[in-house]
């Protein structure tokens, strides 16, 4: 497999590592990376001799969310084309949560965003204990729509509640606590901590895995296509809207938004 955006390593025990590789971006959300994370999840879990896949990102960030030029297409995009291109990124998160192959997070670095998105479709994240997380949509006049049924099936409503709607930074400890990430580690210490959850699968029988993770998911919180769907023509709702229009220009401008007290 050849990408542009992503870079996948398959060591001779079976394990990928699917690696974020837009490290001058922050590794954030373009449509080509979209695309191809969502090739990349079907391929690998249709390959047999794939046991396990960690997932991470080049550089200092983990991922910074949505790409600055995919926010300014779908600045200027109608109703229609919006709906289509979220599609796509929920189509994305859908293949790596559905993945039939542990997914672990390797979260070398802040997660914004998509980013935490990204983290609440994998079986379990770990991150480093400098690592910093927001959803922060909402200072734009948006709201973590995509991502949200996946963020709620991860850390429940109450917990989510903390943080859905207020955009503030958190550090890796406050992750933890929330449930974003398992467990907060120091830097030098990160890949051993992944090799430990890595290593308990190279003994289990793969198809019994991968049912086992296809019943957590028919167990657990429902998220449809009609979820999905809905999700995503809340998002359209908030791109039509006054608000997004006033936050996202003043975030290109670089000038404060009308709201701001």
């Amino acid at each position: 497999m050849s990408f542009e955006t992503i870079a996948i390593e398959i060591d001779p025990r079976g394990v990928a590592t699917l690696t974020l590789d837009r490290e001058d971006k922050h590794n954030s959300l373009s449509a080509k990376m979209i695309g191809e994370l969502t090739e990349a999840a079907q391929a690998l879990g249709a390959d047999d001799a794939v046991r396990v896949v960690v997932l991470t990102g080049a550089g200092k960030s983990f991922c910074a969310g949505g790409d600055l030029g995919w926010m300014q297409d779908q600045m200027a995009a109608d109703p229609e084309t919006r709906f289509v291109e979220a599609r796509k990124l929920a189509e994305m998160l859908k293949a790596l949560n559905e993945m039939p192959k542990p997914l672990i997070g390797r979260v070398q670095g802040q997660a914004f965003g998509g980013g935490i998105g990204i983290c609440a479709v994998c079986d379990i994240a770990i991150a480093v204990d400098h690592a910093k997380f927001g959803l922060t949509e909402t200072r734009l006049g948006l709201i973590p729509a995509t991502i949200g049924p996946y963020v709620l099936a991860r850390l429940g409503e109450a917990m989510a509640r903390r943080i859905f709607m207020n955009a503030k930074v958190f550090d890796a400890g406050e992750a933890t606590t929330l449930g974003v990430v398992a467990r907060a580690v120091p830097a030098d210490d990160l890949d051993a901590a992944i090799e430990a959850e890595v290593t308990p699968y190279l003994a289990c029988a793969p198809g019994a895995v991968a049912a086992a993770k296809a019943l957590a998911r028919r167990l657990g919180p429902p998220i449809t296509d009609e979820i999905i769907d809905d999700t995503i023509r809340a998002l359209v709702a908030c791109w039509e809207g006054p608000e997004a229009k006033e936050g996202i220009g003043a975030f290109f401008e670089k000038r404060t938004p009308s709201w701001k007290a």
